[in-house]
């Protein structure tokens, strides 16, 4: 019996070394100077992607960037791993190159809702709130909507969505300043499940299996991924493979469905 026990744990012990610990977005491998990418992408033309915002960071040990959306007049959503241990940010609007917006605004921690069970080990409850002063919507700034309470329960598997960043577009590859875009098909969560382990990848997760190494880079972390059909939000870019953006391995988000409630709680907005 103390051979059997021993040999169990062995096994389970070589199962969880079998899974990738995850790194977000932001983290990955991705050469210097900027963070932010799309791989294997196409250029978004003026006005495609007029919800998405340009968030440069800052604190005491620097600077980082990541991307947001907008969700209402005075509300940005982006990833909890973005805005933790920032003390401010300045918000870049309707850009399609990335330091040419249309106007920016320079929002302080204050007014950062990050959720309080927010884990940095496991990556649970990756999401943030910034509240900004007033913007109003036009052509090339405008909000997207998130989904309705009535898809709470779907698991959006096989959807086509529209996922975009800014920033180098490989590896190794050179800064691109414009705004890109790629269309990929939301993944079952086995498929994440298979290569992180259920510890990081958990029913408030989306999975996308870039194929062709087609998804999201290091800046693009906290970005929206946004269905074709209905043009309604249900992923916040999350984490990926710590080999790099070009591993082909699947990239895990943060389920907006699994956290209207809180978005609802804090800014008041639901559909």
């Amino acid at each position: 019996m103390k051979g059997f026990t021993l040999i169990l744990i062995a096994a389970i012990a070589c199962t969880a070394a079998a899974f990738e610990k995850p790194v977000v977005v932001k983290d990955m491998p991705a050469g210097k100077d900027i963070q932010g990418r799309i791989t294997n992408g196409y250029p978004a033309y003026e006005g495609k992607v007029p919800y998405i915002v340009g968030l440069g960071f800052q604190s005491s040990s620097g600077g980082w960037w990541c991307g947001g959306s907008i969700i209402g007049n005075t509300w940005v959503l982006t990833a909890a791993h973005c805005t933790n241990g920032a003390e401010s940010v300045t918000i870049y609007y309707g850009a399609t190159w990335r330091l040419q917006p249309q106007y920016t605004h320079w929002v302080s921690s204050n007014d950062f809702v990050q959720h309080h069970e927010y884990n940095t080990d496991t990556l649970h409850n990756d999401i943030s709130l910034i509240r900004t002063p007033h913007v109003d919507f036009w052509s090339l700034v405008n909000k997207v909507e998130l989904p309705s309470y009535d898809d709470r329960y779907n698991n959006y598997y096989g959807w086509w969505a529209l996922l975009s960043g800014w920033g180098k577009t490989s590896n190794d590859g050179g800064v691109t300043e414009y705004l890109n875009c790629v269309d990929i098909q939301i993944a079952d969560n086995s498929i994440c499940e298979e290569h992180f382990g259920t510890t990081f990848m958990t029913p408030n997760h989306v999975c996308i299996a870039t194929p062709e190494n087609k998804g999201s880079c290091s800046g693009d972390s906290g970005g929206p991924l946004v269905l074709h059909d209905g043009n309604r939000q249900v992923a916040i870019v999350s984490y990926g493979s710590a080999l790099g953006c070009e591993a082909n391995a699947p990239k895990g988000m943060t389920r907006v469905t699994s956290f209207l409630d809180w978005i609802r709680d804090n800014t008041g907005i639901s559909y």
